[in-house]
């Protein structure tokens, strides 16, 4: 079995566990995560995500939308700056 498969076969109580692991960088025993530990559970974490959970519920998901509905684009309200010495 592959990283990958194993991945897409979790169970979402795992993926709760790996998720909360991740935001408070213990296991829930107590134990901290070794920084690659951290990164390997971000990456299923992630890969779950992609795989089960709606878009707007995912890690790093930022709401573009207005209040009035419309998307935001990425140029909205910019405007260019000159800097004086």
């Amino acid at each position: 079995m592959t990283y990958q498969e194993l991945i897409e076969r979790m169970d979402p109580s795992v993926y709760r566990s790996l998720r909360q692991a991740v935001e408070l960088g213990k296991w829930p025993d107590g134990r901290v995560l070794s920084e690659e530990q951290r990164e390997l559970c971000m990456e299923a974490v992630l890969y779950y995500e992609s795989q089960h959970i709606p878009e707007d519920q995912r890690v790093g998901y930022i709401d573009r939308t207005k209040s009035d509905g419309s998307t935001c684009g990425p140029d909205d309200d910019a405007s260019p700056i000159r800097i004086m010495n």
